[in-house]
């Protein structure tokens, strides 16, 4: 599970394009709902920064009020609030409550820079959860400082070039400060098209991207990854300028594409839908990336039914509407208890920001009394799996380093659908596999540049 690196590149050309569009295994001790057994207020003390004998003081980075919406950006903000929330109504963590200081970086790279220097100079805050960065400018100088960012999602390659920074997928890569990955190169591996190449028996896929670079970066690795699982691979470019979706359509139908890929936001996937609806591609699925793991599915593709009800979501989470699991079930009754208002906008971001700070409080839990920044980092570079309860994928989820790439791994995969069908009238997402923990392939590991 270590290379997510594909993720991010995903979160990367969203969020570019997005901009484009606006312009042009711990134990399960430590679970909210168990409560916590706290240690003895009066074994604590003022160990760290940020840290007293009752209370630990934690930041958090979201794009509240960016260019792209205050929903884009904001989502593990409010899966971390809840966490703390409830941890705090529990007693909090050996005796200590967490006091959370959230900071709006507006999704720019100078709001990212203001906001690190807000958090670590005058809050002066231990460590960092929950985190949602467009442009996170501000991360050398919080890696600079020895802040623990503990589980943030990877939308920069930040995370995959700092020492300090824990992405919530985990990492391999040295991390040295200097370049991302292995000298400005990342590594993916080939789990999702596997998957469905076995499960759905499809053998030729469309994959459709803009005509600008980020787009196009992402849209090769998903080719790359195709092809290297013995699919047959339709590429079409689209004019971000003028676009042409129904011709698009029809060359994916003439060329007998049974399932659809893309490197292309929210928008240009609603109008893609539209044209597979109006000229009748008879497709089997149409995959969407994590962040598109979302209740917002019905109002995207409100003009495509039937397209809207192909849409795959793949990660290496808990899916998020999944109430049989446990630590699902916990999330959401933590979530409506912090924030009714985001129970309809949940979605998979949600669910991991959440899964974020629990990592960081499993952290400080193991420090007993005597919290500090080095006993959370020793616990995070440890090298043990984490599976957060239940809400992750432990498989490779450490900071174990590799000092070169590996050819190969086994990761694991989760696996969801949007139904009309689910939950009544409202629609959601049902969880395709089994297992997501036994779900597992070994597959090759394939490079693509960090930017």
């Amino acid at each position: 599970m270590r290379a997510r690196s594909l993720v991010a590149a995903a979160a990367i050309v969203l969020s570019s394009l997005a901009l484009v569009a606006c312009g042009s295994r711990a134990s399960s001790s430590g679970t909210t709902s168990a409560g916590n057994k706290p240690a003895g207020v009066s074994n604590n003390t003022a160990s760290d920064i940020g840290v007293t004998p009752t209370e630990i003081k934690i930041g958090t980075i979201a794009g509240l009020s960016s260019g792209f919406g205050p929903d884009t950006f904001s989502a593990s903000l409010y899966g971390a609030r809840a966490y703390f929330k409830a941890l705090n109504a529990a007693g909090g963590v050996n005796g200590r409550t967490v006091n959370l200081v959230e900071c709006d970086d507006k999704g720019s790279g100078d709001g990212n820079a203001n906001c690190a220097h807000k958090l670590v100079d005058d809050e002066k805050v231990f460590a960092l959860a929950g985190v949602t960065a467009f442009d996170y400018t501000g991360a050398q100088y919080i890696n600079s400082k020895g802040v623990p960012d503990i589980g943030g999602q990877p939308v920069s390659a930040a995370y995959d070039q700092y020492p300090h920074l824990y992405s919530i997928y985990g990492s391999y890569y040295p991390r040295t400060g200097s370049r991302p990955g292995y000298n400005g190169t990342l590594y993916a591996g080939t789990e999702i098209y596997r998957w469905f190449k076995q499960n759905l028996k499809t053998n030729v896929a469309g994959v459709v991207y803009y005509n600008v670079a980020p787009s196009e970066r992402y849209a090769k690795s998903i080719a790359d990854g195709l092809r290297k699982e013995g699919y047959t691979v339709v590429e079409e470019q689209i004019n971000l300028g003028a676009p042409s979706w129904d011709a698009t359509v029809l060359d994916l139908k003439r060329r007998g594409v049974q399932i659809v890929f893309d490197a292309m936001d929210d928008g240009g996937n609603a109008q893609l839908c539209n044209a597979i609806e109006s000229q009748k591609l008879p497709i089997t699925a149409k995959v969407t990336p994590p962040q598109g793991w979302a209740n917002n599915i019905r109002q995207v593709y409100s003009a495509s039914p039937n397209c809207r009800n192909t849409i795959y979501s793949t990660g290496g989470t808990a899916n998020y509407a999944d109430t049989q699991i446990p630590a699902v079930a916990t999330f959401q009754k933590d979530l409506q208890a912090a924030a009714p208002d985001r129970v309809a906008k949940m979605n998979l971001w949600m669910l991991e920001g959440y899964a974020s700070a629990q990592w960081l409080t499993d952290a400080i839990r193991s420090c007993g009394a005597d919290v500090t920044r080095a006993c959370v980092e020793a616990y995070m570079n440890s090298g043990k799996d984490y599976d957060g309860h239940g809400l992750l994928i432990p498989t490779g989820r450490n900071f174990k380093k590799s000092p070169e790439p590996p050819s190969q791994e086994e990761n694991c995969l989760n696996v969801a659908r949007w139904q009309d069908s689910a939950n009544g009238n409202q629609g959601g997402w049902v969880t395709q596999v089994k297992d997501m923990n036994t779900n597992c392939f070994t597959v090759p590991d394939l490079p693509y540049p960090a930017g």
